[in-house]
């Protein structure tokens, strides 16, 4: 009996060994595999912090990196073949009066003149005092021209509004860019009209305004910063119209999605221009 004993020991330690294996894979089996918390997102950063973000469906995506940039002082250069860059300003009657000859002759290609713009405290209608000669003179030097209006809509009945105002005084002139809708927040006064304005109304103003124009047969844009380019517009309902973001002090346009032109500058000396003014480029891809 002793002897059997002992032979029974090893044999109970090997089923013991083989319980504990079987036991192990089968934890493993039933055990909840951990998901990723950010799969399908993005890591990107909204102009305060760096944020993770589930992309737009439908909205095309950015392509563009820092290093397809080199500077020249403080004029960028896009170093890639894929577009042709045009360089641009946008002025309104904050410069006054701008010699367009000496601005072509500098090197400018474009210019988006503001047609207008509505007040933000009671919600007047006001066209650009400089509207006219500007548009004139950037002509006559044989710019590439388009408009924007300064829109502080709260519905789409003002955002019907103003496209139908920008309509009405571009009339005479032919526009070889867009009609561009520019609502913009106001940060310094609490009291403005559109604070508080929520994402699906400034959509519904933004397509309102663009539409309208579009309806006449002009291509209709948008201008915004980043934090209105994530949080303010819905995109998926804006992703075939012209896209103008404003990120200045930064090495490349910054932003997820696609961008058609670049503001990179609210300062830059112009020849002809009395005042620092917007600067702009345009990427427009080649055939």
């Amino acid at each position: 009996m002793k002897s059997a004993s002992k032979a029974r020991g090893p044999v109970i330690l090997a089923v013991i060994a083989a319980v504990l294996v079987a036991a192990a894979v089968l934890s493993a089996m039933v055990r909840p595999r951990l998901t990723d918390p950010h799969a399908g997102q993005v890591y990107v950063f909204d102009g305060y912090d760096w944020i993770w973000m589930t992309p737009m469906e439908g909205v095309p995506v950015n392509a563009m990196q820092e290093e397809d940039f080199s500077w020249s002082g403080t004029v960028p250069s896009y170093l890639r073949g894929n577009y042709e860059v045009l360089r641009g300003v946008d002025v309104s009657e904050h410069q006054m009066d701008i010699d367009w000859q000496r601005v072509a002759a500098s090197g400018v290609d474009f210019a988006f003149i503001r047609v207008g713009r509505r007040g933000y405290s009671e919600g007047g209608l006001f066209e650009d005092a400089y509207f006219r000669r500007n548009m004139e003179g950037a002509k006559a030097a044989g710019l590439k021209v388009g408009v924007y209006f300064f829109s502080q809509a709260v519905n789409t009945a003002e955002a019907v509004e103003e496209a139908n105002m920008v309509l009405r005084l571009v009339q005479p002139y032919t526009l070889d860019l867009p009609v561009i809708f520019d609502w913009e927040k106001i940060y310094d006064d609490l009291t403005a009209r559109t604070t508080g304005l929520d994402t699906a109304t400034l959509s519904d103003c933004t397509v309102a305004f663009c539409e309208t124009v579009r309806s006449a047969g002009y291509t209709a844009g948008i201008y915004f910063n980043r934090n209105t380019g994530y949080y303010g517009f819905d995109l998926t309902r804006m992703g075939d119209y012209t896209f103008w973001f404003a990120l200045p002090e930064s090495a490349f346009p910054n932003f997820y999605y696609r961008v058609d032109l670049w503001q990179y500058s609210f300062s830059e000396t112009v020849p002809g221009i009395q005042t620092p003014c917007d600067m702009s480029l345009m990427f427009v891809p080649k055939e």
